[in-house]
């Protein structure tokens, strides 16, 4: 209760902190490749329901169709704003808007694709959505995207297992400090 509390008080306030800075990248987004300027995706919750996670849209329009859905680091598709807001997480922000609504909370694994559930063993996938996903979590605090596969889900799981209030703190304050742009894609 107290972790949905701190969610709900500190999305809101970081939206309407973040305005000035959510309008301009919305109108980058827009100028460069036009609308929309969001881009929505089906990602697994808490107890295993689909929502759909925002971002502001990095990719060309029709991304889906041309490659997979993961990238790498000069994948094509990526447009040059969507390389600055990645590179800086601004593309994440809407992201507080699923935080805000209860869908997702500022600390937990990153919202998983359908599709991924079959990296996992079943017990671990029903550990990894017994906790709302996160907009940063363990794995992004500590490698950001320079991980294998593997190192993800461990860290994902090695979250729920140690899941508290001030190991929630500590990976926020982790976070802001890979924020440089390093291993992002």
């Amino acid at each position: 209760m107290i972790k949905r509390a701190f969610d709900f008080a500190a999305s809101a306030l970081a939206l309407l902190l973040l305005s000035p800075v959510l309008a301009t990248v919305a109108l980058a987004v827009w100028l460069e490749d036009g609308p929309p300027v969001l881009f929505r995706q089906a990602r697994i919750g808490l107890g295993g329901r689909p929502f759909q996670m925002l971002k502001f849209r990095s990719m060309v329009k029709d991304a889906a169709a041309r490659g997979p859905y993961y990238t790498q680091g000069a994948d094509p598709r990526i447009t040059r704003v969507g390389r600055f807001i990645r590179r800086t997480s601004l593309d994440e922000l809407p992201q507080l808007i699923n935080v805000l609504k209860g869908e997702m909370s500022l600390v937990g694994p990153r919202p998983d694709l359908p599709a991924q559930q079959s990296l996992y063993a079943p017990e671990d996938w029903a550990l990894r959505c017994s906790v709302r996903p996160g907009l940063t979590g363990l794995a992004q605090a500590l490698y950001r995207s320079d991980c294998t596969e593997r190192e993800r889900l461990e860290a994902d799981l090695r979250y729920v297992r140690e899941a508290s209030f001030g190991l929630d703190l500590k990976i926020l304050w982790w976070t802001l400090g890979r924020l440089s742009g390093r291993g992002a894609n």
